[in-house]
């Protein structure tokens, strides 16, 4: 690196937050950093930028399908700055449409991945146990003031014995893996390779994905939306889950053919589903999935705890550190 100062874009926000952090970063590489702060209203003036720190505040409400103003500002000054090389974002997932286009101009993108995979999991699975213990039924019931104990309307099935299909295995899919052996559940793990895993779980490929459909209680989706993932889960596969069976998805919305999901759940084929992903976001107040009563719906809020942020910027400032050193940086999106 040379011993011009390395000029990083952020939000006015970030800089507030974690400029000592940064500090002590650059000064541990000996490397002199200056910050580039996105305007928080409309300016025609370029800015120019060599690495660009995309975090949670940016995005804010925006999502990949409806962006607002000030999310809109930060990726134009990304697009514009004519020095950019590299761009991190808080997000696990680099399928927003603005990385793609920093990609293909040559701009190296770095995610989260990790930082809040504790917390995702943790929210899958208490949709599972929620959906497990028939809870939706139990709250609307509360809702309603009456008192209708379960032995009255079919007992919910034992866990144990029962089997998840979890789609990806990485840091997500892992830890619910771990917590549905230890609650009994046999799991398979659909991945790229089906390379030898650990006693009690079995892997195949994706092209082996329908063969185990017919015996899979919980389909669990935790993998990044690429080419190969997208509409995977589509009606046939769906068709191929057995009576009854049950859909997790923590992983992006496009994963799933909606229409037929929403079929398959009014149909009562599927017996419920844990929704926090959708194929357009924000889900439309229109949208049947809303009251279906046997689907719980949140709003792509699985990841977010109180921690979240701290993690993301370890990442960021041991990328910082890397990228500075000449290193290979975490969680490069290839």
């Amino acid at each position: 690196m040379s011993a011009e100062a390395l000029r990083i874009l952020l939000s006015a926000a970030a800089l507030a937050s974690h400029r000592a952090a940064i500090d002590a970063a650059m000064a541990a590489a000996g490397v002199p950093w200056q910050a580039v702060v996105v305007p928080q209203v409309d300016d025609p003036r370029v800015l120019d930028a060599d690495v660009a720190f995309v975090s949670r505040d940016v995005t804010g409400l925006s999502t990949k399908h409806e962006i607002l103003p000030a999310t809109q500002r930060f990726y134009t000054a990304m697009l514009e700055a004519p020095s950019l090389r590299w761009t991190h974002t808080h997000s696990a997932g680099a399928d927003r449409a603005i990385f793609g286009q920093l990609r293909q101009r040559g701009v190296t993108v770095t995610t989260s991945s990790g930082a809040n995979a504790g917390v995702v999991a943790q929210t899958a699975l208490a949709g599972l146990l929620a959906l497990a213990r028939h809870l939706p039924q139990l709250i609307d019931a509360q809702r309603q003031s009456r008192w209708a104990p379960l032995i009255g309307s079919g007992l919910p099935r034992d866990l144990q014995g029962q089997r998840a299909t979890i789609v990806g295995w990485g840091p997500i899919g892992q830890q619910i893996g771990a917590v549905l052996r230890v609650l009994g559940l046999a799991v398979t793990v659909v991945r790229q390779r089906a390379a030898p895993m650990e006693a009690g779980f079995r892997a195949v490929t994706f092209e082996q994905f329908g063969t185990v459909l017919p015996e899979t209680d919980w389909l669990i989706l935790a993998c990044p939306l690429t080419d190969r993932t997208r509409g995977l889960v589509d009606r046939a596969a769906l068709e191929q889950l057995p009576a009854g069976a049950r859909l997790v998805n923590v992983a992006r919305g496009e994963v799933v053919d909606e229409a037929a999901l929403i079929d398959a759940l009014r149909a009562e084929r599927l017996g419920g589903a844990y929704l926090d992903v959708f194929a357009h976001e924000p889900l439309a107040s229109s949208s049947p999935i809303w009251s279906l009563p046997n689907v719980i719906a949140t709003p792509h809020s699985a990841g977010f705890s109180d921690g979240n942020a701290a993690r993301v910027v370890d990442i960021f400032l041991d990328n910082l550190r890397r990228w500075s050193m000449g290193e290979t940086l975490r969680n490069r999106v290839d």
